[in-house]
């Protein structure tokens, strides 16, 4: 179990940092030796309420490339105070990947964790949403702050998170869109 988990690990990182390069708008806030924290941010066209509710389906926006089972299908997101952000994997086993803290429908979501990689480390965070409503449509942010021990530091791992994230929002934001595009055309 350790070798599977080490390799995924492994492979992961690899996977991320060959990513890392290619997204200019990095928005790393803060990064120390004991954490680091970003940001993200989008607007879309999109009414706060579908918005919302695209959030709470993370199956049908985060990539399969960042999954433990390799389908983003496979994650649910329970909205309630002890909810799970989990994800089944083959042969019945399952990863939890976020724990739901506050939730003011609508408006803002927050979960604790440490997403992906993060779960072989002594580190644990915190992932903010917000959906705002703006004159033309919503505005949506999170930050993901981790704080804890890692070995060889923060500093690659918070570009890293931050690149994989960014593109996590950006899936969020093309599902939005397309939730408010009009229909027929």
């Amino acid at each position: 179990m350790a070798q599977i988990n080490e390799r995924v690990m492994g492979t992961t990182l690899l996977v991320l940092a060959s990513m890392v390069a290619a997204r200019a708008n990095a928005e790393v806030l803060s990064v120390a030796g004991n954490g680091f924290e970003i940001r993200e941010t989008v607007h879309t066209a999109a009414s706060p309420d579908k918005v919302y509710a695209a959030l709470l389906l993370p199956a049908h926006w985060w990539s399969s490339d960042h999954t433990f089972s390799g389908s983003a299908a496979n994650l649910v997101l329970d909205a309630h105070a002890g909810g799970c952000w989990c994800e089944a994997l083959p042969g019945g086993g399952s990863v939890e990947h976020l724990r739901v803290v506050y939730v003011s429908p609508g408006k803002t979501l927050r979960l604790r964790g440490a997403l992906g990689p993060f779960q072989g480390l002594a580190v644990d965070g915190v992932m903010t949403w917000s959906v705002k409503s703006v004159a033309d449509g919503t505005d949506v942010s999170f930050t993901y702050s981790i704080g804890g021990y890692a070995k060889d530091g923060f500093d690659e791992l918070s570009r890293m998170t931050d690149h994989v994230l960014g593109e996590q929002m950006e899936r969020l934001k093309k599902l939005a869109d397309a939730e408010s595009a009009p229909h027929g055309h």
